[in-house]
């Protein structure tokens, strides 16, 4: 497993949609919720404050997952992760995780955030074994968030947590 982690460009942005509605599919199935919205483009994803990062195999050139970061009210926060299902468990999204670290406190930010499912092996215990801890909202940014989560109903499907990991 080699990758080669670069900021996305617009030739990207058909694979990062790609990526997170595969992505998306495991957890479709595990959590069988009656309707789940398709990802947005990749270009809407760029075009938020805040930056893509893609994973390309060295092998092929392929992008096989991304990492998306927004920033917002001198926050940074992971806003999405996904890897192609095929090339999970392959160390893609610690990589990833670990880039968008990286790149977000070259920009000056010292946590970064995200909200998760608590319970999903893929979602809280691993963003855990990556340096993340909970963590209550404390900001408007993130009780927007729960907000959104709330007006969804995402919580019907199980537990959902913040957490941060400390940048230094």
């Amino acid at each position: 497993m080699t990758a080669r982690i670069r900021f996305a460009t617009p030739a990207d942005y058909a694979a990062v949609e790609s990526i997170e509605n595969a992505a998306d599919r495991l957890l479709i199935d595990r959590l069988l919720p009656e309707q789940w919205p398709p990802a947005p483009s990749g270009a809407s994803r760029a075009s938020e404050p805040g930056y893509v990062l893609v994973a390309e195999a060295t092998d092929t050139g392929a992008v096989v997952g991304f990492v998306h970061v927004i920033e917002s009210e001198k926050i940074a926060h992971l806003e999405q992760l996904s890897v192609l299902p095929e090339y999970g468990r392959r160390g893609y999204g610690r990589m990833l995780i670990d880039a968008a670290k990286d790149e977000a406190r070259g920009r000056g930010h010292n946590r970064l955030t995200l909200r998760t499912y608590a319970d999903i092996p893929w979602n809280a215990p691993f963003y855990s074994r990556a340096g993340f801890a909970e963590e209550a909202p404390s900001t408007d940014f993130h009780r927007k968030l729960v907000h959104v989560e709330d007006s969804l109903g995402l919580a019907r499907y199980g537990r959902r947590v913040q957490m941060v990991a400390v940048l230094e």
